[in-house]
């Protein structure tokens, strides 16, 4: 096989191969933890597509791994009794959360939705698995055109990983890789993987884990969980979703799973986890499991406590936060009595800690053209997309009307060092227009308040890292004052 290869975790491949994603698949396979089997179309061939067209051989060897995949499952793609449905997705070797496209339910057609309703027994459930699919394959395979489908599963297939392919050219993902620094040419991996399904029944559900908590950093599992559902609709933002006490009181056992797979994979990766999981009838899934996109303070936390227990040492401590986060931890922040007298216009939950200020705007194309011409804006929006990042990136704070800790618009705005307020209702949508401050712990506030700069003296934590740098010969914390003060 030159182009695609089977995850079975009797190896762990080479990343850049076949991206993070595939990667950690393989590397939870080998602990022996529950994955829906898959295999990968490498990073490789999306580059020799990037050339013109499908590598030879290419749609051969995902036949071949189509067959692996029946005969892992014991189900069969596109036909009943028992069908075989994939979720086709992207991953490169550089984390880019929610960049890329992604088709879900791959394989149902109206003769499996009648399949999928007799095996279950549940008709509704197979009545919403094939709308989804019809849904997400039109907007991401289709553009949107009201053009007909494939008519073969098979030819649905390859036309989503053509599609997964051409998103790594899309604005959005050439945008984040610009502001990341990631290199164009490194191309994004396709990992195609039996469907398992959130959406079945009452004891079926869908969430996202952090190993620590990616805002603040404390040592503790957080997460959401949204119960009869997918796991776009956790990250979409248009739903939002319940804590994770609610997986607790419906699967106990999956719940359990998951925090000993929350351990286990903190501990081998040396690094805050974010699983992504699914609940099937009681039964843990795991999806995925990479380094967590944390706030600027939560990553200098998590570098000191994680150089305590003994898991780093003080050179990967200092190297794991990045002069952004500490020009972000530098930030202006509000003096003691700026809030006095003042009522919150909006409340919501806070998704990324800090202070910005700005005039409101509800659309990304906007926050991009004010922001680049010097204005300090503030972007509101019901939720956000992959479509949004040009605004989230020129914008000083995000906020959303709908949407949770683990939506795409928190996972964003982390990774930024913007501070985020989500779930905050439809009312706030009301503010464009007007001044506002945005405080990351889940509070806006009317107009522009009072700040003050801190200093790395002022951040105790901050101040311990700095003592390791410095006896290791390393200045950069040194530099920050002078960074801030530009900055501001």
């Amino acid at each position: 096989m030159r182009w695609t290869l089977r995850l079975d975790g009797a190896t762990l491949p080479d990343r850049a191969m076949v991206g993070g994603k595939a990667w950690s698949i393989a590397r939870m396979l080998s602990f022996g933890l529950p994955v829906p089997p898959a295999f990968v179309v490498t990073t490789e061939a999306c580059r020799a597509y990037q050339e013109g067209a499908m590598p030879p051989g290419l749609e051969a060897e995902i036949d071949a791994g189509l067959e692996w995949l029946e005969e892992e499952t014991r189900r069969t793609f596109g036909r009943g009794p028992s069908p075989l449905l994939l979720s086709v997705r992207s991953g490169a070797a550089i984390s880019m959360p929610g960049m890329m496209d992604t088709v879900l339910n791959l394989g149902v057609g109206d003769a499996v939705e009648a399949a999928l309703a007799a095996e279950t027994g549940l008709p509704e459930f197979a009545r919403d698995t094939h709308h989804r699919f019809l849904d997400l394959y039109r907007t991401i395979v289709l553009k949107g055109e009201d053009a007909p489908l494939p008519e073969s599963p098979r030819e649905q297939l390859i036309a989503a990983v053509r599609a997964v392919f051409d998103s790594w050219n899309s604005r959005r993902a050439r945008k984040y890789r610009q502001h990341n620094g990631i290199d164009d040419a490194i191309g994004t991996a396709v990992t195609i993987q039996a469907m398992v399904f959130g959406n079945l029944d009452d004891a079926s559900g869908t969430g996202v884990l952090f190993s620590r908590n990616p805002s603040t950093g404390e040592r503790v599992p957080f997460g959401e969980y949204l119960a009869r559902a997918q796991g776009e609709d956790v990250v979409s933002g248009k739903f939002t979703p319940q804590p994770l006490s609610a997986m607790q009181a419906q699967s106990p056992t999956a719940y359990e799973d998951l925090l000993r797979a929350s351990e286990k994979l903190e501990t081998e990766a040396r690094d805050i986890q974010d699983i992504e999981f699914t609940v099937q009838r009681g039964k843990l899934w795991l999806l995925q499991s990479r380094s967590a996109k944390r706030a600027p303070l939560a990553a200098v936390r998590v570098a000191i406590e994680m150089t305590d227990e003994g898991l780093i040492d003080q050179t990967e401590a200092v190297a794991r936060v990045t002069p952004e986060q500490i020009a972000e931890v530098l930030r202006p922040r509000l003096t003691a009595d700026a809030t006095d007298g003042l009522t919150p216009v909006a409340t919501g939950e806070g998704a990324c800690p800090g202070v910005a200020s700005g005039v409101v705007v509800a659309s990304s194309d906007e926050a991009e053209r004010r922001g680049e011409a010097g204005e300090d804006v503030i972007l509101v929006r019901q939720t956000t997309s992959p479509e949004d990042v040009h605004g989230m990136i020129a914008a000083r704070a995000i906020v959303t009307a709908q949407g949770g800790a683990t939506s795409h618009a928190a996972v964003v705005s982390r990774s930024l060092g913007r501070p985020c307020v989500v779930g905050c209702g439809d009312g706030v949508m009301a503010l464009a227009g007007t001044v506002v401050t945005v405080d990351g712990d889940g509070t806006v506030w009317p107009g522009a308040l009072a700040m003050e700069v801190p200093t790395i003296d002022d951040h105790p934590l901050l101040r311990r890292l700095a003592d390791w740098a410095r006896a290791a010969g390393d200045a950069r914390f040194d530099r920050q004052p002078a960074r801030q003060a530009a900055h501001g």
